[in-house]
């Protein structure tokens, strides 16, 4: 159903702020609190009129938003090293890629955002319980912690219409 359809929020300033349902943007674009910004595919149809459901809205009045830091997640991880192996730089599904510590748990290497990498399993089996100098190994990137912004690339999946407001 289409009031169902998810849909970014922006605050004044076209920075992503929040998602929410079809239902609640249309509730805020006819109260006046936001402007649509892009509309999608998909109509809601009264007895009178078709309503275009829309894709991307943006609030009219600037809310201060307060910083967050992302909580560590397998689905973070991958996208920020954008699904490839970050030793041997193989691109592959998120299905066959394993996270790696590049400090070891065995040597007080915690999981957060700076110590953990994607990786595939050969190269995890090969790097072991050693750090990547001692391996010989070289990371495509350092890692660090993705912005808040892109914990909604989690959520779009197929959203093409939120590509040019999502940067991470």
């Amino acid at each position: 159903m289409s009031l169902h359809r998810l849909v970014l929020v922006l605050n004044a300033s076209y920075e992503p702020i929040h998602i929410c349902a079809a239902r609640r943007a249309l509730k805020l674009v006819f109260k006046g609190a936001a402007a649509v910004e892009q509309v999608s595919a998909c109509t809601v149809r009264t007895a009178k009129i078709q309503i275009p459901v829309p894709s991307v809205i943006r609030l009219l009045q600037y809310r201060r938003m307060p910083r967050q830091n992302r909580a560590v997640s397998r689905k973070g991880i991958i996208l920020r090293d954008g699904s490839a192996c970050q030793y041997c730089r193989e691109k592959l599904p998120p299905k066959s890629l394993t996270l790696d510590h590049v400090i070891p748990r065995a040597r007080g290497g915690g999981s957060t955002w700076e110590n953990l990498v994607a990786c595939c399993l050969a190269c995890n089996n090969r790097k072991g319980n050693r750090t990547p100098q001692e391996a010989g190994m070289t990371l495509a990137k350092v890692p660090r912690q993705i912005t808040p912004h892109a914990g909604h690339r989690l959520v779009a999946g197929d959203e093409k219409a939120w590509e040019g407001y999502l940067f991470c």
